[in-house]
């Protein structure tokens, strides 16, 4: 004959496999990366001891300001990312959780992520040069660029190389800087006509922005209210869409529509 359970004795066994299954997440690893704001570089400076932009065939301007292309930093494909690092990233406001698939392409290995990685900087520097040149016309005749940033990889900096490289050629046009003198950050990726298109991550390269001091910061104009949901009130975002609207606002900063 088989014995009843007391109430409180059937939910108690009826929760050890809920609570089995909640000890195998805590351990097991997850199917997710974490990101973090990363470091900002100044594309008018240096990056690893070396110019971030040479320029031959031109004279080029000394620059006050600074234009900081920003980063962001993931866990990579092979790290193992747990229940408990999930939960703290979703209630931090300086991290977010990101399936892995839409951070790296499934299967590929560290390695495989910096190879492409590398790749799409090197068509991103390419794209910002001749955005540049084409916006500088003639003065973009006979000039050759090199670009680098160091380890950092991906397309999401060409938007800052293509401003760094007027700026250190034409300025505002008008003998000034196309800064002004100020701390202006951004993101963006660029085409070879000066397109500029979107690339995630915004809220928290913005915070990334704002801990390294920059007062104005260049947004994807698809990615305004990525950017407002982070940016501090003291921080101008300017939506960009165009090399040549973004150099237009730049100059005429108090005039430029924000986000």
């Amino acid at each position: 004959m088989l014995n009843r359970l007391s109430r409180p004795g059937a939910l108690a066994l009826c929760a050890l496999p809920v609570l089995a299954l909640l000890a195998v997440a805590g351990f097991a690893p997850l199917p997710f990366s974490l990101a973090q704001p990363g470091p900002t570089t100044n594309v008018l400076g240096e990056s690893d001891g070396k110019p971030v932009i040479e320029i031959t065939g031109a004279p080029t301007r000394d620059t006050t300001g600074k234009l900081r292309a920003v980063t962001i930093v993931a866990t990579g494909p092979d790290a193992s990312v747990h229940l408990g690092d999930v939960l703290d990233g979703w209630f931090a406001e300086d991290r977010a959780v990101m399936p892995r698939d839409s951070v790296y392409p499934a299967g590929d290995s560290t390695k495989e992520v910096e190879e492409h990685n590398k790749r799409e900087m090197k068509g991103s520097q390419d794209a910002a040069t001749q955005a540049a040149l084409a916006y500088l016309g003639d003065q973009g005749k006979d000039i050759e660029v090199s670009l680098q940033l160091g380890d950092v990889g991906g397309p999401s900096a060409g938007l800052l190389f293509s401003l760094g490289i007027v700026d250190m050629l034409d300025g505002d046009g008008r003998g000034g800087d196309l800064t002004g003198g100020r701390s202006i950050a951004g993101t963006g990726t660029i085409d070879a006509a000066g397109k500029v298109g979107a690339v995630g991550g915004v809220s928290l390269k913005v915070q990334a922005a704002d801990r390294d001091g920059a007062t104005v910061f260049l947004v994807p104009k698809a990615e305004c209210a990525d950017a407002k949901a982070s940016a501090p009130k003291s921080m101008r975002l300017v939506p960009v869409t165009t090399l040549k609207r973004t150099i237009t606002d730049l100059t005429n900063l108090a005039k430029a529509p924000t986000c």
